[in-house]
């Protein structure tokens, strides 16, 4: 099954032909696309929490900047290390649709934690981490699907298209969750029931329409549907240890892997960028929802541009400009502009980070990590990331607390600039952009 990102279906194989223009073609698998729709349903269900989270925690339960910084942490990199454990298992028992279904599964069921959990600042925080363990475990090996069933020059639209219904989904949770609110007097188990609910549909399509294989081969995808079924990888035996750590005495790969870290240590948790802009433009706390939606808005329209784009100037210099984009949205944060410029600018920067950053970067590692390991691998780099973020989040929340969040902001902005030139320093002179197929 394939679909067309462009105006009108296309039939053609990915392959161009002698005087055949490549801007007719413009396919990505079936299976991103199935990946997509578990992605956008997931993040539907998710985003529902992570909008209310902030006011949920710092308003209701009066939790001071660092303590949110401990839990916002936590949301993202706690149990980062469990990502390398379930890209390795998905690579070794060779079923990265079980390992990925067990990841959104476990999400799912974190939901209703949050009901059991109360006002207990100790359950809440446990809760997040089997929830983000759940998306730990899956993500990995969901990545490794994508890129297992694109072909190598093709990876930048595959997971911009993939990043887009991620990030429909993100855009629609916030307004589900503020509908949700509006509809029951701000009851956040409410959010929380409801939350469930769609994560388990998500579960269900995943079982439903993922395939554990699809073949980027330009014989099979030459095929179109129904022709021939995907090719068997080769068998080259079960990873072991020995290589997964043989990975980091990779240069290539360790290099990424570092500078994963060192841009994941730039990064703070997206609560703290909205409460900032709460507390400057003083929003209401019915609206606060809808910063998160802005940001997902400008997401979804430029994913898929901005993949297109990394296929065709680089990716390395894509999701250098995507950190570029972070570090201007902070120091507006810190700077003079304000009322609705100041949402408008902060919003769009803030969602042009992402689009440029969240699938790039992993369409960036593909082709360096060894198709065997290629989970394992991802999963090295998330994991790199999510460990970062935990400490950023935990430092910003004491900035914040020790220097008041003006200047915490601007330091962040100072950390990005540097962050960004060591990755430069760290990354071009190994940099092969993909080569690109010529008519």
């Amino acid at each position: 099954m394939y679909l067309s990102t462009v105006s009108r279906p296309r039939t053609d194989p990915p392959d161009v032909e002698p005087g055949r223009s490549r801007r007719r073609i413009a396919l990505v698998s079936g299976n991103v696309l199935a990946l997509g729709t578990v992605s956008l349903i997931t993040d539907v269900s998710a985003e529902m929490v992570t909008a209310v989270l902030p006011l949920y925690l710092v308003l209701g339960l009066q939790l001071s900047p660092l303590a949110f910084g401990v839990v916002d942490g936590v949301y993202a990199g706690a149990t980062a290390l469990l990502r390398v454990v379930g890209g390795f298992v998905a690579d070794r028992i060779r079923r990265r649709k079980l390992v990925a279904g067990f990841g959104y599964a476990l999400s799912a069921v974190a939901k209703l934690g949050l009901l059991l959990a109360g006002r207990s600042v100790p359950m809440i925080g446990a809760v997040i981490a089997v929830d983000r363990l759940g998306k730990g475990v899956r993500s990995a090996p969901r990545d490794a699907l994508i890129t297992a069933s694109t072909p190598p020059e093709s990876l930048g639209r595959a997971f911009g298209v993939h990043r887009t219904m991620d990030a429909v989904g993100a855009f629609l949770g916030p307004l589900v969750a503020m509908a949700v609110l509006l509809a029951v007097g701000r009851s956040y188990d409410a959010v929380f029931v409801t939350s469930f609910c769609v994560a388990a549909l998500g579960v269900v399509v995943l079982v439903l329409f993922v395939r554990e294989r699809d073949t980027p081969t330009r014989e099979a995808v030459a095929t179109g549907p129904g022709g021939g079924g995907p090719a068997e990888e080769p068998d080259e035996g079960r990873p072991t240890v020995r290589e997964l750590l043989g990975l980091l005495r990779d240069r290539p790969a360790r290099r990424l892997v570092v500078a994963a870290a060192l841009l994941g240590l730039a990064t703070i948790g997206d609560g703290f960028v909205y409460l900032l802009l709460q507390r400057r433009e003083n929003v209401d706390l019915t609206w606060f929802p809808l910063l998160a939606v802005g940001t997902s808005l400008v997401y979804l329209l430029l994913a898929t541009p901005i993949g297109l784009l990394a296929d065709r100037i680089g990716r390395l210099p894509v999701v250098l400009g995507g950190y570029a984009a972070l570090g201007v949205t902070y120091l507006l944060l810190a700077g003079p502009v304000a009322g609705w410029p100041l949402l408008v600018l902060a919003l769009a920067l803030y969602g042009t980070f992402y689009a440029a950053t969240d699938g790039v970067l992993i369409a960036l590692a593909g082709p360096v990590l060894p198709p065997r390991l290629r989970t394992s691998g991802i999963a090295l780099v998330q994991t790199g990331q999510a460990l970062a973020y935990l400490v950023s989040s935990v430092l910003f929340g004491l900035a914040w607390q020790a220097w008041g969040p003006q200047n915490a902001i601007r330091a962040a902005a100072v950390a990005v600039a540097a962050v960004l030139l060591l990755t430069l320093l760290m990354l071009a002179p190994t940099y092969r952009p993909v080569p690109r197929k010529v008519s």
